[in-house]
């Protein structure tokens, strides 16, 4: 077995490095329009909306997972009132580093949401967050938000 030392100046310097990199990738999050500039960016016929994905991993960390029954039942009680107008589910598989370190792979679901920017609607989806953390002992649930323009 063959092992690889390395000095503490080669890991300081890879340490900094690392950390400009980071730095000049993060200096560019800065240079993205805001909100009210994506509206003004859709083509006429179009409407700017916010695009939110949620991904729920169905793996449950004290054992099991969250059934299709279990699912369905969240996804009507929860989500479908706060978003009548309508909504995707999307099956996926994911993975991701829990808290313990250790490399979780799970079936999941994706719910996208398009809908107008409100705090209305940021409560709600918090709220749907919050609530499946909760009812199925989740460490996390992801939110990914994008501007968008559409039409129907």
């Amino acid at each position: 077995m063959t092992q690889l030392f390395i000095s503490r100046r080669t890991k300081a310097a890879a340490c900094i490095a690392a950390g400009t990199v980071m730095l000049s990738a993060l200096a560019g999050c800065g240079a993205l329009p805001p909100t009210n500039a994506s509206a003004k960016a859709c083509a006429t016929g179009f409407d700017s909306v916010e695009r939110d994905t949620l991904y729920f991993g169905r793996a449950i960390p004290a054992g099991g997972q969250v059934s299709d029954a279990q699912w369905t039942a969240f996804l009507d009680a929860t989500v479908t009132p706060a978003f009548p107008q309508g909504l995707t589910v999307i099956d996926a598989t994911g993975q991701w580093r829990g808290a313990s370190g250790g490399v979780v792979r799970e079936p999941s679901k994706l719910v996208v949401l398009l809908h107008p920017r409100s705090a209305k609607d940021d409560e709600a989806i918090a709220t749907i967050i919050d609530t499946y953390r909760k009812n199925f002992g989740q460490e996390a649930v992801l939110q990914e938000r994008q501007s968008a323009c559409v039409r129907f």
